[in-house]
């Protein structure tokens, strides 16, 4: 009866052994990019249906190439559409690292990505210095109010949201989010080249490692520069290497770093910019930030900034490219 009583004991006790996290990998397209999600869980769920409904929540509130979107109704002139969660905190974090840059960073520049070619409209043939002014003064954050209603506000109905600087970190943040809903404590997000991580790798033992690319990095073959660990935060990378028009007609080139004080496509001397922190909107945001902003500005709101590190490649006045590190992105930069 005793041998009889261990053996059962024994079956409930392998019984109730935790089963072991294993290492799942998700794969597909999404936000006008591919996506590569890796993560670990013990349970099983749904994890693809859960990924999808977050893309359609995010689409559905600010993406500009839905045309039923809540963005796409505000910018054609609705007042009356009342915002989601998504849209509001996209749109309070915005207004934070507008008023961090001094206006470097402006979502409220649609109107001049459009007619230069890199929004959701062709862009317009004739673009001169009397076009450019008639154009900003649809341009400033300072013009646009969320009321308590919940009701977007615009000084000027031409006044134009895109969210495309943030709005995919932001994304990415939600998918980290409902993962880690489900119980997922480590986990590794890439979205178009952007980054979130939680956790650790854990068959490895070690922080997840990604790599930075280098500025002539190529779409369909991309390269890297340096790779470095991250743990618990976003990464995000913007530059102009890639994203540029050629006019046509009169050979000029476009960036689609457009500064929103001058309303010109034009390159800084920051050629890149790597961005650390706390979530992936962040990092997104002041990433576009930087590239408008200059190295010697970017440095300046980098000193005071909390959990914000960067990598920036720059042309110095020789004209050579140099790069540009915080003290907290080299200690995780690995070569």
């Amino acid at each position: 009866m005793r041998k009889l009583l261990f053996i059962l004991g024994l079956g409930l006790l392998l019984g109730c052994e935790e089963k072991a996290e294993q290492l799942l990998l998700l794969q597909g397209n999404a936000f006008g990019t591919t996506y590569s999600i890796q993560y670990y869980s013990q349970k099983e769920f749904d994890a693809q249906k859960g990924i999808d409904s977050v893309f359609a929540a995010v689409n559905k509130s600010v993406s500009t190439y839905i045309p039923d979107s809540d963005i796409s109704k505000i910018n054609q002139g609705d007042s009356t559409v009342v915002i989601d969660a998504i849209f509001k905190e996209v749109f309070l974090l915005s207004e934070k690292i507008h008023q961090q840059s001094q206006g470097y960073f402006d979502p409220t520049v649609g109107v001049l990505r459009n007619a230069y070619g890199f929004g959701d409209t062709k862009p317009l043939q004739k673009l001169d210095s009397l076009t450019l002014d008639s154009l900003r003064q649809y341009v400033g954050f300072s013009k646009v109010k969320l009321t308590a209603e919940g009701t977007i506000q615009k000084q000027f109905s031409e006044i134009y949201f895109d969210f495309n600087a943030v709005a995919k970190g932001y994304g990415i943040d939600c998918l980290g989010r409902y993962l880690e809903s489900q119980g997922v404590a480590n986990y590794l997000i890439e979205l178009g080249g952007e980054l979130r991580s939680k956790g650790q790798h854990l068959e490895k033992q070690k922080s997840w490692v990604v790599g930075i690319e280098t500025i002539d990095s190529k779409l369909e073959n991309r390269s890297y520069s340096h790779t470095v660990t991250i743990e618990n935060e976003g990464m995000a990378s913007s530059g102009n290497y890639r994203k540029f028009r050629i006019d046509s007609l009169t050979g000029k080139k476009y960036v689609h770093t457009i500064n929103p004080l001058t309303g010109e496509a034009e390159e800084s001397n920051v050629t890149s910019a790597t961005v650390l922190a706390k979530t992936c909107a962040e990092a997104d945001a002041y990433a576009t930030a930087f590239m408008a902003m200059g190295l010697e500005k970017s440095q300046q709101l980098l000193s005071v900034l909390e959990g914000v590190e960067a990598y920036l490649t720059y042309i110095d006045a020789n004209h050579q490219s140099q790069v540009f590190v915080t003290e907290g992105f080299q200690k995780k930069l690995l070569d």
